[in-house]
């Protein structure tokens, strides 16, 4: 039997306890930064495996080490653990047990699919010529985020490459997303703050209207995207909170505004908070009224490399078949995925998992999300082929 057929076999074997292992840990979710019985659950299954090195990094996350019989490459897998702060809506028997959290991104698959990638690896120790390094990472839904604590705990010393993976719901069961280059964006959060003087609302001549100067913010902060930057730049600005005003006839002295940058380019990643303040600062002075602003530089953009993105690619072709591989588009998401990248070359690609014939179309972090529990074992199939091409055949 060949290494490839044998490494299929075992995926057929580990699939249902894969699907198990996700509905328990979606039955459990937990919080960034506070995934203490995720992260003990996972180290205590990674125990029963044979032939791994565990370790703690840092207090809420796992790694597990398997070092092969000969010298190689070291190849570093990863899978984020945390949850979201979101009551489930959904109706199946396994849903949270945790009131108010749940696992809407898809964190319970992929910590599911990583621990059946170990199974399967650690039972093959003798045909591994170097190592694999899986990374279970707490809390990539907040900002530091889990990767770089990782990083600074010395999780990447030594590796050659590193790749992750998304299951991904808006995209059909039967694909798999590869992006070489940019993927998703560097999300950045952005707070003002317009003071005015508030007053009674049938003498706005007395007052200086917050509301009306704030809107004028918003409206003129779009002008960043669409006439300041060059229009073949990827750039999204987006205010998404706007609060002021109590009542129906007292014009409030001050308005809060809150948002995202999303951008790939490093430089107009750093000139878009100052081109921000030009406008926030003319506005407000134009008006007599002043401004706090606060802008907070988020996760680096993922940038997957392009000789491993194109071994990705000749892992999904050959494990699944050309008619798998989407080359897609990239996104303005953010993913803090882009910390390891930092370290080593990697490859950051997508698993369809959503099912319109199952009715599975629920964008992530929507109350009723979920995922084709059929795309965990492609999960796998992905990882396990990936150890193969790396430190199992390679020469």
């Amino acid at each position: 039997m060949t290494v490839a057929a044998e490494l299929n076999q075992a995926v057929e074997q580990v699939k249902q306890q894969v699907i198990e292992w996700r509905r328990y840990l979606h039955q459990h979710p937990e919080l960034s930064f506070h995934e203490e019985k995720t992260a003990q659950f996972i180290y205590d299954t990674l125990s029963t495996f044979d032939n791994l090195e565990l370790s703690r990094p840092t207090k809420n996350s796992v790694m597990a080490r398997l070092i092969g019989s000969q010298p190689g490459k070291v190849l570093a897998m990863r899978a984020d653990i945390d949850a979201l702060a979101i009551t489930e809506e959904n109706t199946f028997d396994f849903i949270s047990t945790n009131p108010g959290v749940m696992h809407a991104c898809g964190h319970d698959g992929h910590t599911s699919m990583l621990l059946g990638t170990a199974k399967i690896l650690s039972g093959m120790q003798d045909k591994i010529k170097g190592e694999v390094r899986f990374f279970f990472q707490h809390a990539e839904e907040i900002y530091p985020g889990g990767a770089e604590e990782m990083v600074q705990a010395g999780v990447m010393d030594g590796v050659d490459l590193v790749i992750g993976t998304h299951l991904w719901s808006t995209m059909e069961y039967g694909t798999i997303g590869i992006c070489p280059g940019p993927m998703m964006a560097a999300p950045d959060t952005f707070w003002i703050n317009v003071f005015g003087k508030g007053g009674h609302a049938a003498l706005p001549h007395q007052t200086i209207d917050s509301i009306a100067i704030a809107s004028q913010v918003v409206t003129n902060l779009q002008h960043i995207v669409s006439r300041t930057t060059d229009p073949l730049d990827n750039l999204v600005l987006s205010v998404t909170k706007f609060v002021g005003g109590t009542t129906h006839n007292v014009i409030p002295g001050a308005v809060e505004i809150c948002g995202t940058v999303r951008s790939f380019d490093k430089e107009l990643r750093e000139t878009v908070p100052k081109l921000m303040e030009r406008v926030i600062k003319g506005i407000t002075e134009a008006h007599g009224a002043t401004y706090e602003f606060t802008y907070e530089f988020g996760y680096r953009p993922v940038i997957n490399d392009a000789e491993v993105t194109q071994l990705m690619e000749d892992v999904v072709i050959e494990a699944l078949g050309a008619e798998w591989v989407d080359h897609m588009r990239p996104t303005m998401g953010g993913e803090d995925f882009s910390a390891f990248q930092q370290k080593a070359p990697g490859c950051f690609f997508y698993v369809g998992a959503g099912n319109k014939e199952k009715g599975i179309t629920y964008p992530h972090h929507h109350p009723r999300f979920t995922i084709d529990e059929d795309a965990l074992a492609v999960g796998v199939k992905m990882f396990v082929h990936a150890a193969r091409k790396i430190v199992m055949e390679a020469e």
